[in-house]
């Protein structure tokens, strides 16, 4: 029998990818856990476009005229707060769901480019404390290896309440990743899951963890800076809370951030997308007052400097990249093409962070697959693509007139899509119209 070609139209509603999960969880009665971000087609910093300088605005030459790219964060109470050369930081990703060449790696590029690098969940390794000249302590509900020595030794403190990939869930680091060094680090048996809590457990509100920056602050002398990170789901009110609750600095994280592993239905389905994330926690600071006095740092889905860019525009003081990250550390790159083979998928498409089975050396264990990374040749990748996202970031700055990339505004900007200038807050190109407020 010969099929009508154009019978062969596919469903709206339950698309082959569709298809093949409900396959797959009706075989094996498990929900699907992956790392990576989300797959889905969501509204993006590509959506915004800078207006560069013409007549109505005077642009800087980029071989003569400087542009500043310099931060401070934890101005607020912090007795030594931090300045940064970049506005561009490192997110946190523990050692666990990274092998130690890659904390490493991380370590000694953000120490060549003036930056500063995040542990993650479970603790500070001594290769990420040596290789790091500025290094943020990350607090999670987990504990795991949490001490107050380390505490000391650290640069900045992140108290975490929410990732953008999960926000109202917690970690996860499956077995085939805990070898005996992580489990003595996290106080946990070699080869077994480890589900981390949702919540923090000595806290269950603002005012809970007023005391707990207060704690935090007495343990460290009032030296370090505390940041406080949530995830993209009410970034206005969860902004507000954190200032009121004593943060130095702010942290949103929006629903394009990576995660080493979690449940698909989290990363795809929980949360919103970063553009309305910052210009909720934008105006919020400005709501009380504390807009650039509490610095704000962005992450979610950053790759470049013109994500970083527009970021900085829409109110933010800097920016953290994780996968981006990964993926300058050879993440999905095309080699060792037989061992992606092996866990299924191809390069550009892989999202096995979670299996400790990474081919290029980045998200494993595994001893034999670290050494495809090198600490020094994963410092190079990182460091020059570090170098150029600020180029990048300068290059549009200058473009707009700016001498320094804070001076970059909301004025700078305008949506293509209807979409985004009602998330961003950003004209429609061509018009005055923000969706929900007027104009033309």
């Amino acid at each position: 029998m010969t099929v009508d070609p154009r019978s062969l139209r596919p469903s709206a509603t339950f698309p082959p990818h569709i298809l093949a999960e409900i396959h797959r969880a009706a075989d094996q009665g498990l929900y699907e856990i992956r790392g990576f971000g989300a797959k889905r087609k969501l509204p993006t910093f590509d959506d915004l476009v800078f207006l560069g300088a013409s007549v109505s605005r005077y642009p800087l030459e980029g071989y003569r005229e400087k542009c500043a790219t310099d931060v401070w964060l934890g101005t607020r109470f912090a007795k030594k707060p931090i300045h940064l050369k970049i506005p561009i930081t490192i997110a946190g990703m523990s050692f666990g769901a990274l092998g130690a060449n890659a904390k490493e790696a991380i370590g000694r590029a953000c120490t060549e480019m003036g930056t500063s690098s995040t542990t993650g969940d479970g603790g500070m390794t001594e290769e990420e404390r040596r290789s790091s000249k500025t290094l943020v302590y990350q607090v999670l509900p987990s504990r795991y290896g949490l001490n107050p020595d380390d505490l000391r030794r650290c640069d900045a403190i992140e108290v975490v309440i929410g990732q953008g990939a999960k926000p109202g869930g917690g970690g996860m680091l499956l077995g085939m990743k805990i070898t005996e060094r992580v489990a003595k680090m996290r106080a946990l048996p070699v080869g077994i899951d480890q589900r981390s809590a949702c919540r923090h457990p000595d806290w269950t509100g603002p005012d809970d963890l007023t005391i707990k920056i207060q704690e935090l602050r007495e343990i460290t002398n009032w030296e370090k800076p505390i940041y406080v990170k949530v995830g993209g789901a009410r970034p206005y009110y969860d902004t507000a809370l954190a200032v009121k609750s004593g943060a130095d600095v702010v942290v949103v994280d929006g629903m394009q951030g990576g995660t080493a592993a979690t449940q698909d239905v989290f990363i795809e389905h929980v949360g919103i997308p970063t553009l309305p994330a910052v210009r909720l926690a934008v105006e919020a600071l400005q709501e009380l007052d504390m807009h650039r006095k509490v610095q704000l740092i962005v992450s979610g889905g950053i790759r470049s400097g013109a994500d970083a860019g527009k970021a900085i525009a829409m109110g933010a003081d800097a920016v953290a990249i994780g996968s981006a990250t990964m993926v300058a550390l050879g993440c999905n790159k095309p080699v060792h093409i037989e061992d992606y083979h092996k866990l299924g998928t191809e390069p550009g498409m892989c999202h096995h962070c979670h299996t400790g089975r990474c081919p290029v050396g980045v998200t494993t264990q595994d001893p034999e697959l670290q050494k495809r990374l090198s600490p020094e040749q994963g410092a190079r990748w990182l460091r020059n693509y570090l170098s150029v996202m600020v180029l990048e970031l300068q290059t549009v700055a200058r473009a707009c007139g700016k001498s320094h990339v804070h001076n970059l505004e909301p004025d700078d900007l305008v949506a293509l899509t209807v979409e985004a200038a009602a998330m961003a807050g950003i004209p429609l190109a061509g018009t005055s119209w923000i969706p929900g407020r007027g104009g033309y």
